[in-house]
């Protein structure tokens, strides 16, 4: 297992998230909005934890929520490549259940999420972007399948997904929900040899919103910490993993974490569908974050919302 010291962050450091929101979605977006040593260029929305039109709605209330409206949300794919939606139900009937939060004010662009990536990418500089991908991964998948190269445009894609075979799936013994959702688009994108950090079950059972830190949450005494105790409450009922925060956590202090390279395949049928297949090798192009320091992490998540 490898150890990460500290590297330098930029102190304006290009991000784009592309997100299903969802709870710990949330806690993602609201992490990036207080951290300002990420710039916050846009999020694209696809169907995942609830449809496109929820998650939508809910990215742009929580941009609000966390003082960000200014920030362009572009919605994306409804459905996943080849498959049916598969929704998430303990994110409530409208992903963000335990919040009351308002309806937005702003609206979503009219331009479409994938175009927005398609065209974004291929306009930047080589290795200038970094892409947080925190729900299923039609939107990259089809946009790699309309322009393949746009993947020099990323210094890093973090993805939120996948298990091994140590810990399981949450939808299978094998499948993590993110993957498990549209396995051919994961198959895509781990098939394109992008930088990519990965974010697996492996870590974040280890990161439990447990009910003495959500009250630290609470004890924010501002809308901010209201709703996200509310969430996270919500959330496996006071027994939640923080999948997605941790994305942007990794950004922001690499320090808190220890992993190992790896190729990554997917299964796209079969008793394993939607399994995440590990070659752990050096010069895989995948790293695998595999431990972390949960309290130096809840501290991080709290010093920054108490920002908001």
């Amino acid at each position: 297992m490898t150890a990460f010291t500290p590297r330098p962050v930029p102190s304006r450091h290009p991000l784009i998230i592309d997100t299903d929101p969802g709870i710990d979605d949330a806690m993602a977006i609201l992490l990036a909005c207080a951290s300002p040593e990420l710039e916050l260029r846009a999020l694209t929305t696809v169907a995942g934890n609830v449809p496109l039109a929820l998650t939508t709605e809910n990215a742009l209330k929580l941009l609000e929520l966390g003082g960000r409206a200014e920030v362009p949300v572009y919605p994306g794919a409804q459905a996943p490549l080849r498959r049916k939606p598969v929704l998430a139900e303990s994110h409530g009937t409208t992903g963000l259940d335990g919040a009351d939060l308002a309806a937005p004010l702003g609206r979503a662009r009219g331009r479409n999420g994938v175009d927005y990536l398609v065209e974004t990418l291929a306009a930047a500089a080589p290795g200038s972007l970094t892409l947080a991908a925190i729900g299923p991964l039609t939107n990259l998948a089809l946009a790699l399948q309309r322009a393949p190269g746009i993947g020099a445009a990323l210094a890093e894609l973090v993805i939120m997904g996948g298990a091994t075979p140590k810990n399981g799936g949450n939808m299978s013994p094998h499948a993590e929900f993110n993957i498990f959702v549209d396995p051919e688009a994961a198959e895509i994108v781990f098939a394109a040899g992008l930088p990519i950090t990965l974010v697996p079950l492996d870590l974040s059972a280890q990161m439990v919103a447990s009910r003495r830190r959500i009250q630290r949450f609470a004890g924010l005494c501002s809308p901010v910490g209201r709703a996200v105790a509310g969430m996270l409450s919500h959330f496996h009922h006071g027994d939640g993993h923080m999948h997605d925060p941790l994305t942007i956590a990794w950004l922001l202090r690499p320090d808190l974490f220890a992993g190992r390279r790896a190729a990554i395949r997917v299964e796209t049928g079969g008793a394993r569908d939607g399994e995440t297949v590990f070659d752990w090798r050096e010069d895989g192009n995948c790293l695998v974050l595999l431990e972390g320091k949960d309290e130096p992490f809840f501290d991080l998540m709290v010093e920054r919302l108490a920002r908001l």
